[in-house]
């Protein structure tokens, strides 16, 4: 409960606060992505019941020839680039804080097509809700393998506490400023999870 409390706290007055920017980024992206603004894409929140993400969109909608969607690479364009790099993108996520299908902190919501590849501990990242950022965000991001960041979800779900949701809050400020694990090796982002017969 007191959880809850203080993710409406903040989400709430982070909403109110930062309201001149999620204005400014919109149009901008509007402008230098298109339309819709918003990127809406079901997840899986606590114990794997579907919710709807809302990020700002960071990718354009170009296609090839016979309608279908052009590479990530090719999509994010220097503008969506910045978009994830400061983690501008990820700010509409705390209407989903607000609505209670998220938390400030906790492991990140990952897409519903991995739910059939985790393994019963792997399972257990969702006991919590997930959150904006986490203690896998603050340790690597993108930048760490699969394995990594499921340990690194799992010791957040044995450990949680005030204290340490705070220590991640400002630690994610800082990895934010120093933009840090936003891509891995050669990837846009995090190369999608394939299931644990191949990643070890």
């Amino acid at each position: 409960m007191a959880k809850r409390v203080f993710d409406i706290l903040i989400s709430s007055i982070a909403l109110i606060g930062l309201s001149p920017v999620l204005f400014v980024t919109g149009v901008l992206v509007a402008i230098k992505l298109g339309r819709p603004v918003f990127f809406l894409q079901t997840r899986p929140g606590k114990d794997g019941k579907p919710f709807y993400i809302i990020k700002f969109r960071s990718m354009t909608e170009e296609k090839d020839g016979e309608g279908v969607l052009l590479s990530e690479e090719i999509r994010l364009n220097a503008f969506g680039k910045l978009l994830r790099s400061t983690s501008l993108d990820e700010l509409p996520e705390l209407i989903n804080v607000l609505k209670g299908d998220m938390s400030l902190v906790g492991p990140r919501p990952l897409l519903m097509e991995y739910l059939p590849l985790y393994n019963e501990e792997q399972k257990r990242r969702m006991n919590v809700k997930p959150g904006i950022t986490g203690w896998a965000q603050v340790n690597g991001r993108n930048a760490i393998s699969w394995p990594e960041k499921f340990d690194l979800d799992l010791w957040y779900v044995e450990n949680q506490s005030f204290w340490l949701d705070l220590k991640i809050l400002f630690l994610t400020i800082y990895k934010v400023l120093k933009r840090d694990g936003i891509s891995h090796e050669n990837d846009v982002a995090m190369p999608k999870f394939t299931g644990n017969k191949l990643v070890g």
